[in-house]
This record gives structure tokens, C-alpha cells and sequence, in this order.
């Protein structure tokens, strides 16, 4: 590997014939030379073995020696870094094919340059290369009963691995760098790495048919692509509307499936596509979808859909509004939209029979978010008073059915609203001069906190109200569950 030479002048340089080279020196110079010898031979193991130890190595050699020495030396320790780095690298991945039964024929010149792989690094390596060989080849290359992943797959794994690190460290100013033009550099601030979002689906009371709906539209084709990869009809879905009642949940669910799909989440309203500029906000649009190709796999998430994407050909449109929707649509499922790319776009929305038909076509899984029942609102309750301090017998069962017609939204309200009840009367108690706590303690919450403050929060959408009944109806026509039964014409 390296020969390292004695900083002494008198000394010979001596090699061996292979990569792996020893220091010698003459033993002339008495103690000091036996020193530098010996120091040799301990620092020499700590290259092959320890990379972290390079910049001891490289601090040593600059005791005695000239700046063209030095730089050949330095030159010799980077590229013996390297070579122990790779090398180390590709065990890594030989190791996790072997464990996953998968194999590669060009292992040895994959070019792993510029990351360090442990274990749990190789595993995702690995499993998106896998993933990136079953979605390219109709007919995979297996033999004895083990799948080939091609280098090419595994050096796109370890380049999207860097690109990860890359992003973790500085999110924002890579972003700025993946932006080719001030059209998509607009967009860098929407975006949300699925590490920073912090909702889960185990932070969603209720919900369960919805949340199943989504593991089953979004996530299970990422995390098993070898079930989806073969034939047209298993293609990742590529529009899916959330609608219902405002506060039912339906942001808060598309910020837990980014999370729990691992994918980066873009969120744009009316506003993010519009500029007073004539041609402006088609080429916003256009570089939306561009910029989001980048960072696939990505949830393009549109709040309010029917806002941005409503029905064509009112008597107010705007043709700017117009060219944009048009542009939208072409670049989500156009004449040029590629099948593999993996851009998700979620609508929410609570006036879904607003919307332009060709966007319900381009939104094939249209998923009713409805108001909770008791059941649910029970889980509702628990997740919001996990934390709080509760009277030992607390009754959640009479609690839902007080709360009949509130959304997820309004029994978050009602619960603030009773907590703040121990705190008034506290602050009464002190006013009065009846406390003789050294440090304030508050009550625990009972029940009867939730039922006064019921008089403060109501349910803010009504069962019958009239956007209910268009809601539930469109639901029967176009919504996942609806008998597709449309009203006949009558006189």
C-alpha cells in the first residue's frame, strides 16, 4: 500500500514488491533513529486498519520533510483512504446482498467514492437498488433462486444515499442548488423533508379505513416495488382526493402519510401558482412538477384543491387562471408524463363538486373523510389527553356522546377550552387568598370541565347542514364506498 520513508536525509528509501510497503531505516543516528523506526512501524497497521487515522499519519510525516515530499506523502495517504474505504464499503454491501439473497456480477467496481457505508447505510443502498432494478426490467435476471441487481442500480442507490446526506445536513441551501432556475427556486420553501413533518399515523385518532386506504395507494408500492413492477394495471397510483367536513383530519393525514412513505412533501395553494406577470404561472406550474421530479419520491399536496383546480368555463374565469390549470393537468398526467415518475399528487378539499372533471378523472381514489362517530371520537379523546392530568375514573364513553356532530378539530378545541377551567379557578383562589401552596398545583381534569365548556365550543358544521347533504351525496357518486347511483331527471 503506502512505504513511508524516515524523515532523516541519510536514510534509504526502501519498498516491497507488493501494495503493502514497511519503513526501514539504517540505524545510524542512535536512539532518535530507533524512535523514528519504531514509530513507523506502529503507525503503519493504523492505515490499513483505522482510516480515521490518516490525518495522525499525515501530521507525522510533516515533521522534517520538503513541501514536494510532503505533497506526494499527503497524494499516497488520500488515495490509500480511499482504497480502505472502498473496500470496506463493498464488504458492507456484500454482506446484505448475501443476507438478502441477491447477488451482484460487477460487486468489485461499483464506485462507492465520497460515503461511508455501515451496515444500516448498505441495507438502504441495497433496497433501493432493488427497488431501482425491478422497476426498470420486466423479466429480473435470477439465477440459483437469487436476484442479479446490476451495478448501474446499486451506483444510482449510493449517488441518492449522498444526495440524502447531502440534504440532512444543509436542506435548504442544497435545495437552492437542485433549483435550476428562479421558477423552481420559489418552491424550495414548500418543501418538507418526510424527517421534519413529526406526524405519524399513530398520532391520528381514528381514522383507520383511511389510513388503510393510503398504506395500501401509496406505501406498500414503495416499500415492496417488486409486487408493482411487472404489468400495467399495479402502477403507483398518482392522484388521490381527501374530502369531507373542515376539521375531520384531512391535512393532518396527508402530513403522516409523507412521513410514513418517506417522501418529501410539497404543500402549494392558489397563491404559490399565480404571478401578476403575463406567462408567469404556467412556468411556475411547469416548474413545479420538474423540481418535484428531482426529488422524487415526492407528495405534492394541494390544500383547497377546488380553489386552484375548480371547473373551467365560469363566467368570472381569468384567462390566466385558465392557461394554468390547463398547464397543471398536462404536466400531471399529459402527453409527456412519464409512468415511472413517482409524483403524488393529494388534494383536500371540502367542496369536491367544485372541481373541473378532468381533474376528478386525474384523481382516481377519492376517499370520504367523514365526522367521527363515538368510537372514534373515544380514540380522538385519548390521543389528545395522553399528557394531561385526568381524574383517576375519567369516563371517555360519556364524553364522545356528549360530543355528538364534532370534528377531530372541534374536540381538540373543547379540550383546550376545559383545561383552562383548573387554571381559573386557581387564579380565583389566589385572588380570594384561600391558596396556601408554596408552588401553584392544578387540579386534575374531570368530566364535568368538558361538559361546562361544551356552552364555549360547539360543533362548528352542522349534521344537516346543507354542505353535509352535498357532501354525502357526492360521496354516493363518485367516492370510494358510493353506490355510483346518480340521481334520473324527474318532472
Amino acid at each position: 500500500m503506502l512505504t513511508l520513508t524516515s524523515p532523516s536525509n541519510n536514510r534509504k528509501r526502501s519498498s516491497s514488491g507488493g501494495r503493502g510497503g514497511r519503513a526501514t531505516g539504517n540505524g545510524g543516528g542512535g536512539g532518535g533513529g530507533a524512535s523514528s523506526s519504531t514509530s513507523s512501524y506502529q503507525l503503519l497497521p493504523l492505515v490499513i486498519v483505522d482510516p480515521s487515522r490518516f490525518d495522525t499519519l499525515r501530521e507525522w510525516g510533516r515533521g522534517g520533510w520538503e513541501d514536494d515530499q510532503v505533497r506526494i506523502f499527503n497524494k499516497q495517504v488520500e488515495e490509500d483512504r480511499r482504497i480502505v474505504i472502498s473496500r470496506s464499503n463493498l464488504n458492507e454491501l456484500n454482506k446484505v446482498l448475501e443476507e438478502h439473497d441477491l447477488y451482484c456480477m460487477d460487486l468489485l467496481h461499483v464506485n462507492t467514492d465520497g460515503v461511508v457505508l455501515t451496515k444500516k447505510k448498505a441495507e438502504k443502498v441495497v433496497g433501493w437498488a432493488k427497488n431501482h432494478c425491478l422497476s426498470l426490467s420486466l423479466v429480473p435476471l435470477i439465477k440459483a433462486e437469487r436476484l442479479c441487481v446490476p451495478r448501474e442500480s446499486l451506483e444510482i442507490a449510493i449517488s441518492r444515499l449522498k444526495e440524502q446526506e447531502t440534504l440532512t445536513k444543509k436542506p435548504s441551501q442544497n435545495l437552492k442548488n437542485l433549483a435550476k432556475d428562479e421558477y423552481e427556486t420559489n418552491f424550495v420553501s414548500a418543501v418538507v423533508p418526510p424527517g421534519e413533518i413529526g406526524v405519524k399515523f399513530d398520532d391520528i385518532g381514528a381514522l383507520e379505513e383511511v389510513k388503510k386506504a393510503l398504506n395500501e395507494l401509496v406505501i406498500l408500492p414503495m416499500r415492496r416495488p417488486e409486487l408493482f413492477s411487472r404489468g400495467n394495471l399495479l402502477r403507483p397510483c398518482k392522484g388521490i382526493l381527501l374530502f369531507g367536513p373542515p376539521g375531520t383530519g384531512k391535512t393532518l393525514m396527508a402530513k403522516a402519510l409523507a412521513t410514513e412513505a418517506g417522501a418529501n412533501f410539497i404543500s402549494i395553494t392558489g397563491s404559490t401558482l399565480t404571478s401578476k406577470w403575463f406567462g408567469d404561472a404556467e412556468k411556475l406550474t411547469k416548474a413545479l412538477f420538474s423540481f418535484a421530479s428531482k426529488l422524487a419520491p415526492v407528495i405534492i399536496f394541494v390544500d383547497e384543491v377546488d380553489s386552484l383546480l375548480g371547473a373551467r368555463g365560469g363566467a368570472f374565469e381569468h384567462e390566466a387562471t385558465r392557461r394554468m390549470r390547463n398547464e397543471f393537468m398536462a404536466a400531471w398526467d399529459g402527453l409527456r408524463t412519464k409512468d415511472s415518475q413517482r409524483i403524488l399528487i393529494l388534494g383536500a378539499t371540502n367542496r369536491p363538486f367544485d372541481l373541473d372533471d378532468a381533474v376528478i378523472r386525474r384523481l382516481p381514489r377519492r376517499i370520504y373523510v367523514d365526522l367521527p362517530d363515538a368510537e372514534n371520537r373515544i380514540k380522538i379523546l385519548r390521543i389528545f389527553l395522553a399528557q394531561e392530568n385526568l381524574e383517576p375514573e375519567f369516563h371517555f364513553e360519556k364524553l364522545a356522546e356528549a360530543t355528538e356532530g364534532y370534528s377531530g378539530s372541534d374536540l381538540k378545541n373543547l379540550c383546550i377550552a376545559a383545561a383552562y377551567r383548573p387554571v381559573q379557578e386557581l387564579l380565583e383562589e389566589e385572588k380570594k387568598g384561600d391558596s396556601n401552596d408554596v408552588v401553584p398545583v392544578l387540579r386534575p381534569l374531570n368530566l364535568d370541565d368538558f361538559i361546562q365548556s361544551k356552552a364555549k365550543v360547539g360543533a362548528s358544521v352542522a349534521y344537516d347542514a346543507t354542505s353535509q347533504n352535498e357532501l354525502r351525496k357526492w360521496n354516493e357518486q363518485y367516492g370510494e364506498g358510493g353506490s355510483r347511483r346518480k340521481s334520473p331527471f324527474g318532472f
